[in-house]
């Protein structure tokens, strides 16, 4: 079994890294190394690891740097040949790790491993069991809100991860790139994913490797709402290739549509004028993704069917 390193990205959690770390102290696979990347708190937290997480490793950002720019700097700062990622607003059950870190040593062709996820006050609902990427351009939790009845526990290849708690080969990141930090916070995990599988790695659900979350404890809302308006588009803008942007494009236009009248349908609420005002924003810095879409593109190692076999 090869060595684990477990990155926990945090910002003002200093009340959710107790439950999160003592977690992590609990597993009957002990990480290699665990690095908290700070980004930027004002709680206490750097206090709070220093006094009582002596054993994990802390980075510290000044200012508030992004959810990707903490995946990044976490991976960089660890060693191990598995890395794996949690939000600091989570508790893992004890075989989690284990779990979650045996499809990667089983199978040598799975480079990203998807935890269960669920909530964390109704332990028997689901949050994500893996991700999926839609023809409408619009990526989503396998599950989200269904009791959980092991209905998922056989299907064991899901789009992507999660990345509140996945595990990933390192060489996925040595052939594809960190996380894109231009995209800050949110979607960053389906921008990872859609790069992996236009470069032929394969996810693997770990039903067995269970995780309990506070669902948007530490984010959600207003700035969640903002970012996935603006990521979404920003995903399908360098990621998605052209034969089936061209294919599904009706698709595509008809759902960014329906969100932007249903957002402004319900324009008193902050929350819908964020999303909105995330789309026009992706549409007037569509320079930046399109940047990189060529770069993205020529990496790409299976074929258009291939791809659209494994969409929603």
């Amino acid at each position: 079994m090869t060595a684990v390193g477990v990155v926990v990205p945090n910002l003002n959690g200093a009340r959710f890294l107790p439950t999160c770390l003592d977690a992590l102290r609990r597993q009957t696979l002990q990480p290699a190394e665990v690095v908290v990347v700070d980004d930027g708190s004002v709680d206490g937290s750097l206090d709070l690891l220093a006094r009582d997480y002596p054993e994990v490793k802390v980075i510290a950002h000044g200012t508030t740097r992004g959810v990707a720019r903490a995946f990044n700097d976490g991976i960089r700062a660890t060693t191990s040949p598995t890395v794996v990622l949690l939000n600091n607003d989570t508790e893992a059950e004890p075989d989690w790790l284990a779990e979650l870190t045996r499809p990667l040593d089983d199978d040598a062709e799975v480079a990203m491993v998807a935890s269960k996820l669920l909530l964390f006050d109704r332990r028997d609902v689901l949050h994500s069991a893996g991700d999926f990427y839609g023809r409408d351009g619009m990526p989503g939790n396998r599950g989200v809100w269904q009791t959980d009845r092991g209905q998922f526990d056989r299907e064991l290849d899901p789009f992507g991860a999660c990345g509140g708690a996945a595990a990933y080969r390192r060489a996925l990141f040595d052939r594809i790139g960190f996380f894109d930090e231009g995209m800050g916070s949110y979607c960053e995990d389906v921008d990872l994913n859609v790069r992996a599988r236009l470069a032929g790695f394969r996810c693997r659900f770990a039903p067995g490797a269970r995780v309990y979350h506070r669902l948007s404890a530490t984010g959600g809302g207003v700035t969640s709402s903002y970012f996935v308006g603006r990521n979404v588009l920003w995903v399908l803008a360098q990621d998605v290739p052209s034969a089936l942007l061209g294919k599904y494009w009706p698709k595509i236009v008809a759902r960014q549509l329906s969100i932007a009248f249903e957002a402004l349908r319900h324009w008193r609420e902050p929350a819908a004028r964020a999303r909105l005002r995330g789309q026009i924003d992706a549409l007037r810095g569509l320079s930046a993704p399109l940047a990189k879409r060529g770069e993205i593109q020529r990496r790409r190692r299976v074929s258009i069917a291939a791809l659209d076999a494994i969409l929603s």
